[in-house]
């Protein structure tokens, strides 16, 4: 064990928890999001049925990830957290409030109304915080003496709203596309109208950060474009209009399950691409992989932790999705 690259190891770990997490919990933020354009009543109960036997287990990747980032890069985390503190406090707020919501609209119907703002504002607070976080580490934070030394606003910038923007529409999409597998009649065609003008919007803000993202650093830039990884690289965006024209394709042709697939092909080819840019650092052009890790002894000791507990989470994950496949109707499970 000792010849194994433990910090690799853990990074790859980590980079699973976190697209998990975007996989899982996008959806179900998109369809936060969308909630004010569903018709209450039939459309938004069957939305929120969708989601109701899932979402809260969905969130246990957020929970795997950041405590990992803790566990095994506590330097990484130590700099990352203060940079981004607003961020990450939006975030959780977002995510408590849309929690207390999805369970108080169902038990106090006399203020729905309410509820449903308040499960649209916390989707849509926490979609655009994760968006902005992703931003703000990719434009790089200011460190010093292996310490966060920038201000309590450094975040803010006009990437990473564009990237805020960016995770709250494809967020949007997979919500859009979820419903059209989940449901049926008026509320699926609904949401494969606005997955449509989702798809649209989506693949313009994928194109806007990826045309930024190689001006923030010149190491980006040698990165994608350089020869001769750009014959690699050139894969990517290749991929990008493959998935893309799959996607509107299978929505013109009234695809069920494909649009889905396409959305999350896209989340995935983001994900690759924030790889290639960032690759081996942790906080770019400060600290890599191997400069944040945790001791040996302890990252091996929470690898063996991690064997027997990632494939338990897999395994009630894909039990609880087995059992409440198909179709939703309008009446709550509650």
């Amino acid at each position: 064990m000792s010849n194994i690259d433990l910090g690799t190891a853990w990074a790859a770990i980590l980079c699973f928890a976190v697209f998990a997490y975007v996989v899982m919990d996008g959806f179900d933020l998109g369809i936060g999001i969308l909630f004010p354009g569903l018709s209450p009543g039939t459309e938004r109960d069957q939305a929120i049925n969708s989601i109701a036997p899932v979402w809260d287990g969905n969130e246990t990747w957020l929970v795997l990830g950041g405590g990992g980032l803790f566990a095994v890069f506590p330097l990484a985390y130590s700099i990352i957290l203060p940079a981004t503190y607003p961020l990450i406090i939006a975030m959780l707020l977002g995510l408590i409030f849309r929690g207390v919501a999805f369970e108080f609209r169902w038990r106090d119907p006399r203020h729905r109304p309410l509820w449903d703002l308040v499960f649209t504002l916390g989707s849509t607070v926490a979609a655009v915080s994760q968006g902005i976080t992703l931003g703000a580490i990719l434009q790089g934070i200011d460190v010093a003496n292996n310490a966060y030394a920038g201000g309590w606003l450094d975040w803010l910038s006009p990437f990473s709203l564009l990237t805020g923007i960016a995770v709250a529409v494809g967020y949007s999409l997979l919500g859009a596309t979820w419903l059209i597998m989940k449901t049926e009649g008026s509320g699926q065609r609904h949401a494969r109208r606005m997955a449509l003008r989702l798809g649209f919007g989506t693949v313009i803000a994928l194109a806007l950060v990826s045309a930024a993202t190689p001006f923030l650093n010149n190491v980006y830039w040698r990165r994608w474009f350089d020869m001769p990884q750009v014959l690699l690289t050139a894969q990517v965006p290749l991929l990008v209009t493959i998935c893309t024209l799959v996607f509107f394709w299978s929505l013109k042709r009234g695809g069920e399950k494909l649009p889905f697939l396409m959305a999350l092909a896209l989340f995935l080819l983001g994900f690759i691409g924030l790889g290639i840019s960032m690759y081996p650092y942790l906080v770019p052009r400060s600290i890599t992989i191997w400069d944040a890790a945790a001791p040996h002894d302890s990252q091996l000791f929470l690898l063996v932790g991690s064997v027997f507990i990632i494939p338990l989470i897999l395994a009630y994950t894909a039990w609880s999705y087995w059992v409440f496949r198909g179709k939703v109707g309008t009446e709550g499970y509650h």
